[in-house]
């Protein structure tokens, strides 16, 4: 998945400045993409070029004029041709799986550590998804299509934190057997 598409995606939501952009990017509650503002304003930019998205300016008085993103049919397509592509799973870099891996060369606390530090990361991760879950998907079948999938992203996330916490837990346990 490119950065773009993903830029496409959240802007045939609704229309957003690059700082928008890149506060969803860091948001705690955006579980399937991150970028740096410079990463997002440069793909803005090319996004641009290539008609895929217009930018519209607004002033704001005493800071300077805000630039509105919109998707256009042009950056809609593209969007629409990438989804119906097939897609691969991604590919697991992962430090703690080749810290867990070579464990075996320090003292059992030192990766029991960070096991145990990764999983307070992940349970702080699930929190948050699960109350953004609670206050935006409650009525999950009620809601609009895009929130719907909106949903969706963050249940997927739900799931993810929750096997990275249970694995978590699992191997503390063998690691203090």
């Amino acid at each position: 998945m490119a950065l773009g598409h993903t830029i496409l995606a959240a802007l045939s939501i609704e229309p957003l400045s690059g700082y928008d952009l890149a506060k969803k990017f860091a948001d705690k509650s955006g579980c399937y993409w991150k970028a740096t503002q410079q990463q997002i304003y440069r793909e803005l930019a090319k996004l641009e070029d290539e008609g895929m998205v217009i930018s519209e300016t607004i002033p704001q008085a005493g800071r300077p004029d805000k630039k509105l993103y919109h998707i256009t049919d042009s950056g809609r397509e593209n969007l629409c041709e990438w989804i119906a592509q097939p897609s691969e799973p991604t590919q697991i870099r992962e430090d703690l799986m080749v810290k867990v891996l070579a464990g075996h060369l320090v003292p059992r606390p030192v990766i029991l550590k960070e096991l145990e530090r990764r999983r307070q990361i992940h349970l702080e991760q699930l929190s948050i998804y699960k109350e953004w879950y609670q206050k935006c998907c409650e009525n999950v079948a009620e809601l609009s299509l895009p929130e719907q999938c909106r949903c969706l992203t963050l249940r997927r996330g739900i799931r993810y934190e929750t096997e990275w916490v249970a694995w978590c837990e699992e191997a503390m346990q063998l690691l203090n057997e």
